[in-house]
């Protein structure tokens, strides 16, 4: 069938109307000699990105919702959009620059081996720097406490206090990896049915922040693996939603994993662990928001 895609994508805009442009440009219209089906879903479809993807990308399916259905709701009502024939899918978000280079890396990958669940490139931000999300462990609680006191940062190099981010392993290798950022996540359609046969793939319960970490430990637990490949890039401005409503979001990244831990890591219902992790995140969401304001940064990066 040589007019079924060979890859969906799915971009979920959140007032991108500046990112969007250049990210729809970006991606090839075609791969291996098969189409690209590229699907947005606009959940601010009053910021003017609307009408610039619709004036000077007609190839792309436009969906604007009647309000802000959050990141994992809207990824899953594009999917139920896209065609059902499609081997790959990728989840994207609109602050990102592609080349047609990591597709077609990427997308080889998952031909080549049948138990890649999901996996992304080496993501990175506008300065050139790696942007330290794209691979992560399922990090431990000591984990997160040398992330958010700043131990992860002086200690880099280090395995015992860079296990979040895995900073220690080199940025051109691949390796498996607990989780990748929901920035960049592409899957087998088969996997994404197996881990969500009622076409769910996100959990609609977290609104914006947690979806990618939870949808990784899913497919871990299912058999497949989450591979960070850092032969190919992809450049990801990272932060530009987020310090739009700075307050609000950079406290939603905390409480949203602090939720995914609570959904995974207590699956009986404890009090006591429950209470442990809301005194670990609450404790970890106030440190690291004081060293963002001494430093005087308007960004918090916990994941």
């Amino acid at each position: 069938m040589p007019n079924v895609p060979i890859l969906t994508i799915v971009i979920v805009a959140y007032r991108s109307c500046d990112e969007i442009g250049p990210c729809l440009r970006s991606l090839p219209a075609m791969l291996a000699g098969q189409p690209i089906e590229i699907i947005v879903v606009d959940n601010s479809p009053d910021d003017g990105a609307g009408e610039l993807v619709q004036r000077e990308f007609p190839q792309v399916r436009y969906i604007a919702t009647p309000e802000n259905l959050g990141f994992g709701r809207a990824n899953n009502l594009g999917l139920a959009h896209s065609d059902p024939h499609g081997r790959y899918v990728l989840f994207l978000n609109p602050d990102t620059v592609c080349t047609a280079a990591a597709f077609e890396h990427c997308v080889g990958r998952l031909q080549a081996d049948a138990t890649i669940g999901l996996i992304s490139p080496r993501l990175v931000l506008a300065d050139g720097s790696m942007d330290l999300a794209c691979r992560r462990s399922i990090p431990t609680l000591w984990d997160g406490f040398c992330r958010a006191s700043g131990l992860a940062a002086v200690f880099p190099r280090t395995p015992l206090f860079a296990g979040y981010n895995l900073s220690h392993l080199p940025i051109g290798g691949t390796y498996d990896v607990g989780a990748i950022n929901g920035a960049f996540m592409l899957a087998t359609r088969r996997v994404l049915q197996i881990v969500a046969p009622d076409g769910r793939v996100f959990d609609e319960r977290f609104f914006m922040y947690g979806d990618d970490l939870d949808l990784c430990i899913r497919v871990g637990r299912a058999g497949f693996r989450i591979v960070y490949d850092g032969s190919v890039t992809v450049i990801h401005l990272k932060g530009v939603s987020v310090a739009k409503e700075y307050d609000q979001m950079s406290r939603a990244i905390f409480d949203a994993n602090r939720d995914v831990y609570l959904k995974h890591f207590n699956p009986r219902g404890s009090r006591w662990v429950r209470g442990k992790f809301i005194v670990a995140f609450g404790l970890w969401k106030r440190v690291a928001l004081l060293r963002a304001r001494l430093a005087g940064r308007r960004t918090v990066r916990p994941v």
